[in-house]
């Protein structure tokens, strides 16, 4: 790609630039006239095809219930764009109907039934029974002109609706760890992926805790600081009072007596322990803003939400057995105190009745998946929402796991800070960029730049890239190789596409004019062995563009922030 670089600037200053400025200008005004029609959006080719697909082999084989339908990508051009693979598994369905047929004669039957359409150039088929398929370039030209012209984006929706994804959810009453990676990641994708679709998105951060942890460090605040009514206590290092507290609570009968009475005084909302919970969450909110700037704390009002015929005493315990649930939600636990049963009940009904949500979605860890199952059947018990009609689920996700394949933590077997991890991870991004000696090619505010993009973005990407529901392994090696399916690779490649244009000195408006296609040339550009430019194969060029406008897009779903230069 360097040599295509040196043709690229080699095209300045030579008479073939003039013309093609000419050519550029008359382009950019037929740009003028296309933004004047109304916007067209992207429309899923893939989807298109199944549509086509999926009418010729319903007429090709009538009789057939729910045939295979499987419309993919060309993984090799050559043969074509895209390929429909659904002949072989038809062949097994009517081999059990005692019907042997070969799959290439199916493939066969089916292009000839292909109704009429706006998609196809031709089909051929080839090996056993694929069918490659190549798209019209008229077609082609018009997606990619639209993409350009427009932008990327979906087709409206018919209704704008509301989602609530409740993601993050720390602690307040201690640091952030690695175990708020993953809820954090995926839930801000999630966000971003409904607001690019269109919905009305509201993000909410549950920091608030009320329960035992506040308990015990209240009563340890009290003890160490016992005028902390009048003089504000110097906790400096949060983490460390929490494990003093910790330590206390395991084991000293009477702390923990006391931590538990400070639980049910907080609950009842005592001035002075109040007081004492507002000092804590003053410090732990500093350390907060330093990782997620729009941190909502949402503090719920604690009722009790059912009739008295559904509720049962359990040892001093006050519980409801929810129709379908094997276990019980505990309302009032036996010293007065609420638990996160209550609390996550109160958070749902202000997020359904208040907020008037058409989707409430919780990301957090599938070790919680009995707990919602619980709270969502109560509050359809009690009427709060059809599921019908709102969407109310549990976004679960596995763990992250070190590299021996156990839940990831320090070498001294603590859990790992979030923030020690990002560190670390920015750390490594500067060795990497260091080791391909970007930092002689690179000012220091790119340098700079270039490491927040990669380390963040190979965190992000590396999560994401995996099953949402599996448990995954963590590697800052993996995640920060430049080569096959890592973010390093990707927002490599992206700077690359995106330098073709720049260095070329064509700037975004040039290359925003309706795309003609004459043919499918490999180069940008064509010269001569003197390095002379003889000709602009502005096609490649804008195609380049709009691969760069998508991955954008890309990136920014996955919350993902691209450089030009790396």
């Amino acid at each position: 790609m360097d040599n295509l670089l040196c043709q690229v600037l080699a095209l300045l200053g030579t008479p073939a630039s003039r013309s093609i400025m000419v050519e550029m200008d008359n382009f950019v005004k037929s740009l003028q006239a296309e933004r004047n029609k109304p916007t067209k959006n992207m429309i899923n080719i893939n989807s298109r095809l199944q549509e086509v697909f999926g009418c010729a082999i319903k007429a090709a084989y009538p009789d057939l219930e729910n045939p295979p339908l499987i419309v993919t990508p060309s993984q090799q051009p050559k043969f074509g764009d895209y390929q429909c693979n659904s002949a072989m598994g038809i062949s097994q369905m009517l081999k059990t109907k005692e019907q042997k047929v070969n799959p290439r004669e199916i493939a066969e039957n089916i292009t000839r039934h292909l109704p009429n359409n706006e998609y196809i150039e031709k089909v051929e088929i080839a090996g056993p029974g694929f069918i490659n398929v190549h798209l019209r370039k008229d077609f082609v030209s018009e997606q990619l002109t639209n993409l350009l012209v427009n932008g990327v984006q979906l087709p409206p929706l018919e209704e704008r609706k509301k989602v609530v994804v409740d993601f993050s959810s720390p602690n307040i009453a201690k640091e952030m760890h690695v175990g708020h990676l993953r809820s954090t990641i995926i839930g801000e994708s999630m966000c971003r992926l409904f607001e690019f679709a269109g919905y009305d998105v509201l993000r909410l951060n549950h920091v608030g805790d009320w329960g035992t942890q506040f308990g015990m460090l209240i009563a340890h605040l009290q003890d160490k600081f016992p005028d902390y009514l009048t003089v504000s206590p110097p906790i400096g290092d949060l983490q460390a009072f929490y494990k003093e507290s910790k330590r206390r609570f395991d084991t000293e009968e009477e702390f923990k007596k006391r931590a538990y009475q400070c639980v049910v005084l907080l609950q009842s909302k005592n001035p002075d322990i109040i007081k004492a919970w507002k000092l804590i969450c003053d410090v732990s909110r500093i350390l907060f803003n330093k990782y997620i700037p729009t941190l909502l704390a949402l503090l719920v009002t604690f009722v009790c939400f059912f009739p008295l015929g559904f509720v049962q005493v359990d040892d001093g315990r006050k519980i409801v057995f929810v129709p379908g649930c094997s276990i019980p939600l505990t309302i009032v636990k036996s010293d007065g105190g609420y638990t996160y049963d209550t609390s996550d009940l109160a958070a749902l009904k202000q997020r359904l009745v208040e907020e008037k949500a058409d989707m409430v979605i919780y990301v957090v860890d599938n070790g919680q998946s009995m707990h919602f199952q619980v709270i969502f059947a109560a509050a359809q018990m009690i009427g709060w929402y059809d599921p019908k009609v709102t969407r109310v689920s549990h976004a679960g996700f596995g763990v992250v796991l070190g590299e021996d394949k156990k839940k990831f933590k320090t070498r001294s077997g603590e859990t790992v800070r979030l923030i020690d991890l990002l560190e670390e991870g920015l750390k490594r991004s500067m060795d990497k960029l260091k080791e391909k000696e970007r930092d002689k090619v690179l000012t220091a505010e790119e340098l700079k730049a270039a490491q927040t993009s990669v380390a963040y973005g190979c965190i992000k990407y590396a999560d994401l890239s995996h099953n949402r529901l599996n448990d995954y392994i963590f590697s800052f090696d993996k995640m920060l190789d430049d080569r096959g399916n890592t973010a390093a690779y990707l927002l490599y490649a992206f700077t690359r596409i995106r330098s073709i244009a720049r260095l070329a000195n064509i700037d975004e408006e040039m290359l925003q004019y309706k795309i003609y296609i004459s043919h499918y040339s490999n180069q940008c550009l064509s010269s001569l062995s003197s390095g002379e430019v003889l000709k602009v194969n502005m096609w490649r060029m804008l195609l380049c563009e709009a691969v760069a406008a998508v991955m954008a897009k890309g990136f920014d779903i996955l919350g993902i922030k691209p450089v030009q230069r790396m």
